[in-house]
């Protein structure tokens, strides 16, 4: 029979080095730790780029080189650093991935307005993911200075949606 501690180590191999699974065999008793499957390879040809919309844009402008001399919101995030404008925001992010709607309907108005002053719990807008509109509410009262995502733009977990100057 195997013990508690072998079971943890043989766990641990498989986890490490990241294999389909294992099978063991000992005093006639087998057992199989199952790991984490190969992962298929994606197809790049269809990926997303890997840095910011802004530099997309101002990088397919410059015929795919890079921007030594480009502005200075480019070069910051190109070096991991928020623009300056940046500063004192609080942001709002995505809690789910799904495509960001700035209204409730194509003919509505838009929940907010850049420049609005929004209160605590106030909607913002809908994430729509998987035929579900999903609210999403400021989590600070402030005025609304940025907007990120575009009206029907796909939105992953974790990305910004709006910035919020605190008050």
């Amino acid at each position: 029979m195997f013990t508690f501690s072998e079971l943890c180590e043989l766990i641990r191999i498989v986890s490490e080095t990241r294999v389909g699974g294992l099978e063991f065999e000992k005093d006639g008793e087998r057992l199989r730790v199952d790991g984490v499957p190969a992962s298929p390879q994606p197809d790049l040809r269809f990926a997303a780029p890997l840095f910011p919309p802004q530099l997309a844009a101002a990088s397919q402008m410059a015929g795919g080189a890079a921007l030594p001399g480009g502005d200075a919101a480019a070069r910051a995030a190109l070096a991991g650093g928020a623009p300056a404008e940046d500063d004192g925001l609080s942001f709002v992010t995505s809690p789910i991935v799904g495509t960001f709607y700035a209204a409730p309907s194509p003919d509505a108005d838009p929940y907010v307005k850049i420049g609005d002053f929004v209160q605590k719990g106030q909607v913002l807008c809908i994430v729509e993911a998987m035929k579900l509109m999903n609210e999403i509410e400021a989590d600070i009262s402030g005025q609304l200075v940025r907007r990120f995502p575009e009206n029907a733009q796909p939105v992953e977990f974790g990305e910004r949606l709006f910035g919020i100057r605190p008050s």
